[in-house]
This record gives C-alpha cells, structure tokens and sequence, in this order.
C-alpha cells in the first residue's frame, strides 16, 4: 500500500530505550498514522485515542485490553485498541507497522 499527497513530521518518535521508532504523518483528509518499526522485546503501551494497528512485516504476540492471552499477528492483519487503555506486546524478532489513530 502506498500513501500520497501526506504531510510528514520529521521528527521520530522513539521509545524504549530506542527499540521501538515511528514517524508521523497526516493523511490528505487528515487522518494521522504512522509508520513504526520494533525491535525484539517486550513491551507495554497506553492509549490516548483508539487506535488500529496494521501488521506490514515481521510478527508480534499481543495481550490486548481485558485479555490474559497473547494473539500472534502477521502481515495483512490488524487489531483494535480501544482508547485510554493498555495493551502488551513480544516482538520475537522485528515488527514493521502502520498505526491509525481515531481522536
């Protein structure tokens, strides 16, 4: 999938500890996504908006709200978090994504 006519923040956000990098972008209609990359690890991140998470390449085991088992997510699929929640995530090895945000 592609994405055109986008207005881009050069700025990364980068979490722990580095492992974990995305870039932020607006879509044409205003939507915001972006496009992140994890390293392998384990990790735990809150919500503000809900969001929907894209799985581009790579794997990822998620724990998602409400849940006490994991769910492996490979490229073509996604999941739903809802907003002001928390879910986890075991990166076995990398994991490239595109991320929605609904504010």
């Amino acid at each position: 999938m592609e994405f055109n006519n986008v207005r881009l923040v050069k700025k990364a956000n980068v979490y722990q500890d580095g492992k974990v990098t995305s870039r932020t972008f607006y879509t044409e209609s205003g939507e915001r996504k972006t496009l992140g990359f994890m390293l392998a690890g384990e990790y735990e991140f809150g919500t503000g908006a809900a969001e929907l998470m894209e799985m581009l390449a790579g794997e990822m085991d998620v724990m998602l709200p409400g849940s006490d088992k994991y769910v492996t997510y490979k490229p073509g699929e996604s999941f739903s978090i809802p907003a002001n929640s928390s879910f986890k995530l075991i990166i076995k090895d990398w994991a490239d994504y595109c991320c929605s945000y609904f504010d």
